[in-house]
């Protein structure tokens, strides 16, 4: 378990999304994926607005497409999320990682910051193929 999911259990936001996603214990987080508690404690942590706050990837990018803040430009700073299988012909159904953007390399891949890379926060190369989309946070508020 890490720090990311010891912060998220603590949140009120967790208790929420245990009982949209069906009713479960918050301590069910301990041992999921911990990709998107990182970014949701990033914007915890950095005062962020419209950051999305969520465990899960997919109700993550949702809440993105349901707030207008989506879309399919690499941009510094935006919340990016992948499907591995289908990639940028997926839909937000098949997202199974997110990560934050840090540059678009302009060769068809993107530099990221990701956790739950090889069980660490990892500065990571990907290509843009493997993107569904991306969710523009508010860094201006």
């Amino acid at each position: 378990m890490t720090k990311y999911h010891n912060w998220y259990v603590s949140t009120p936001q967790a208790a929420a999304t245990a009982e949209r996603d069906g009713g479960f214990s918050v301590d069910d987080y301990k041992g999921a994926q911990w990709c998107n508690m990182f970014v949701s404690w990033l914007g915890a942590q950095t005062g962020v607005k419209n950051m999305g706050w969520d465990a899960y990837t997919v109700q993550h990018a949702t809440w993105f497409k349901k707030t207008d803040r989506w879309g399919h430009k690499a941009k510094p700073g935006a919340v990016v999320f992948f499907d591995w299988k289908n990639g940028s012909s997926g839909g937000i159904g098949g997202i199974d990682h997110v990560g934050i953007v840090v540059k678009d390399n302009g060769n068809g891949k993107i530099t990221t910051v990701e956790g739950n890379t090889d069980n660490a926060v990892k500065k990571k190369v990907r290509d843009k193929s493997q993107v569904v989309g991306y969710g523009y946070p508010d860094y201006a508020s």
